[in-house]
């Protein structure tokens, strides 16, 4: 560690003991915050697996009539379709 980065780390420290537990806590928050938002992506992730198309071709139906504009009783909450 370098003098620069142990003197800013101690002033750091020093700072923080004389706010109150809440505002520690929200230094806190603050610094789990900026950990995600610039943590390095792990080299060891999986890769996504490629889809397959048509894997699963032929288990869903679909009305015919599914794209069909509904008809203006169902906007105008008349009646049943």
């Amino acid at each position: 560690m370098t003098t620069q980065v142990g003197d800013t780390t101690s002033e750091l420290i020093a700072k923080l003991q004389t706010l109150a537990p809440e505002q520690q806590q929200q230094v806190l928050d603050f610094v789990e915050f900026l950990m995600q938002k610039y943590a390095q992506p792990e080299k060891n992730q999986e890769t996504p697996q490629q889809r397959i198309l048509g894997l699963n071709e032929g288990q869903i139906w679909m009305s015919d009539d599914f794209n069909d504009p509904l008809p203006d009783e169902f906007w105008m909450g008349e009646g049943e379709i």
